[in-house]
Formats: C-alpha cells, structure tokens, sequence
C-alpha cells in the first residue's frame, strides 16, 4: 500500500468541503442550464466511450460539483440515478450561499427553473429561495444578512 501524506493528494478545492455528485437525464443541458441559471464554470468534462458525460465538474460561486449522465454504462453499473429514474424525487438539496440571491433567482427562473419558495429573509438570518432545476434537482440558494445567535434563532423559530 503507497504511504500516506495526509493532505499532499487531495486537491485544495476538494480539502474543506463534501462534494456533491449529482447524476442527470442530460449532463451537457444541465451544464448548460447551471451557466445560464447559476453563473456556473465548466472546469473539466471526460465524455463517455458511448455517448453522453461520464463525469463533469462545474464551480457555482466557491462550490464544486460533479455531474454525469445517469444513463451510460459505467454509470448504471455504479447504481448511479438521475432524479427521472427514482420517479422524479430526490433525496439531496444542495445549498450554496451567493451574494445577490434576488437577481439568481430571476436567472434561474429565465433559464427555465421552477421557483418553489420566492426569495424572502429567513429567521436564520439569510435571504433564500428554493428551487427546482430542469433536471429535478432542489436548490436552496441563499444570501447571508445577518448573524443570528443560537439563542435568537430558537426564539425565532418558536414564535413562527
């Protein structure tokens, strides 16, 4: 077995974070829709041997995520699912914090995402929205306002 040096491999953008991997009916429309909708950065793509995006990784603001079709063979033999396949649900929503959750949202929105829950301040001390992407996937973007201490947010969140 090779000798460890700790952080030495891992790359600084993968260091401090979990790294979502999310899979889509569409990889390259669903980049495309993340760039038009979120600002998103295409940093790397390895196309698959039979069509379609083996593995794709895009920067949303300062946070990575990696995608890939959920319909090739190296995919499917992972047990890797697009939300169209389990019925169109997911289990995961990511959140990233932006600085102008207002003008995402209206973005997001051109670019053909479904706003579920309009931008609005949040008793934890961020403005959010939440929203679906064309892919199935739920978003929750939000800017941060305030600090809230633990303490208030409880009040908060008891006096509804």
């Amino acid at each position: 077995m090779a000798e460890s040096t700790v952080d030495a491999e891992i790359p600084d953008r993968y260091r401090y974070a979990v790294i979502p991997h999310i899979m889509v009916d569409d990889a390259a429309a669903a980049i495309d829709f993340y760039q038009r909708a979120f600002g998103a950065r295409e940093d790397f793509r390895v196309d698959a041997p039979g069509g379609g995006i083996l593995h794709a990784e895009i920067t949303i603001g300062r946070s990575v995520l990696m995608l890939g079709d959920g319909s090739v063979d190296e995919a499917e033999a992972g047990s890797f699912a697009a939300p169209s396949s389990l019925g169109g649900g997911t289990s995961v929503t990511l959140h990233v914090f932006v600085p102008d959750v207002d003008s995402l949202a209206e973005r997001a929105e051109a670019a053909g995402a479904e706003i579920l829950q309009p931008p609005k301040d949040m008793f934890h001390g961020d403005r959010t929205v939440i929203l679906k992407d064309p892919s199935g996937h739920i978003w929750v973007f939000l800017t941060h306002i305030e600090d809230v201490s633990e303490e208030e947010l409880r009040r908060r969140l008891a006096a509804g």
